[in-house]
């Protein structure tokens, strides 16, 4: 395989994250990172953006028919674990409480017709008790 080239799979996701991107900015959101990795390397947002004063962390999920399994049933314990992983990296930052910030979620189909769904604080970082 080329360098540079992604495979289909990744092609499809990195497709998703743009429209996901872009549906957000026309929301009024301001995405500040794309593809956002842990002190460690491991773990990963999507995209990281601030809605008004909020930092939230935003999960993309991306199938390319709409024949194919709903987009958020692939977000399992282990994916909100990371998120909570990353979450708590920002403690390290000024001004930064990292149980502020909310995780929205974006499912993107791309055929037969483009499809983003959208849902805000869907995935609760913080289990309250």
């Amino acid at each position: 395989m080329r360098q540079g080239t992604l495979r289909p799979e990744h092609a499809v996701g990195q497709q998703g994250e743009d429209l996901a991107h872009r549906y957000l900015q026309s929301q009024g959101y301001t995405v500040i990172e794309r593809n956002w990795r842990s002190f460690s390397g491991l773990q990963e947002v999507d995209l990281v953006a601030l809605d008004g004063g909020q930092i939230v962390f935003v999960e993309v999920k991306t199938r390319r028919h709409a024949r194919d399994a709903a987009p958020e049933r692939n977000i399992d314990t282990v994916k909100l674990a990371a998120l909570r992983y990353c979450a708590l990296q920002l403690e390290h930052y000024p001004k930064v409480d990292p149980r502020a910030i909310r995780c929205d979620f974006v499912g993107v189909v791309l055929e037969p017709k483009l499809q983003i769904e959208h849902q805000v604080d869907a995935l609760n970082l913080w289990p309250r008790r």
